[in-house]
């Protein structure tokens, strides 16, 4: 019998973040939505829809805001 690696963590990408790890893009708008949903765990399973569909919302601000011009250099 053979074990699947990937079941045990033995074989994880060195590029994907552990459980302990925050994931981050340095985008303050995006960080926020995941910083919200990485708290769901602490929250009632009857307030996730509500996080979802507000970071839902958000996200799509974020990919509709047109930035201005760039300014002078």
């Amino acid at each position: 019998m053979t074990e699947d690696r990937d079941l045990h963590g033995t074989d994880q990408a060195a590029d994907e973040p552990t459980a302990t790890e925050r994931v981050r893009t340095g985008v303050d708008d995006v960080d926020a939505v995941l910083a919200a949903v990485e708290q769901l765990e602490d929250r009632p399973v009857e307030e996730h829809v509500g996080v979802f569909e507000g970071a839902h919302e958000q996200l799509r601000r974020a990919l509709d805001h047109q930035p201005g011009p760039p300014g002078p250099s």
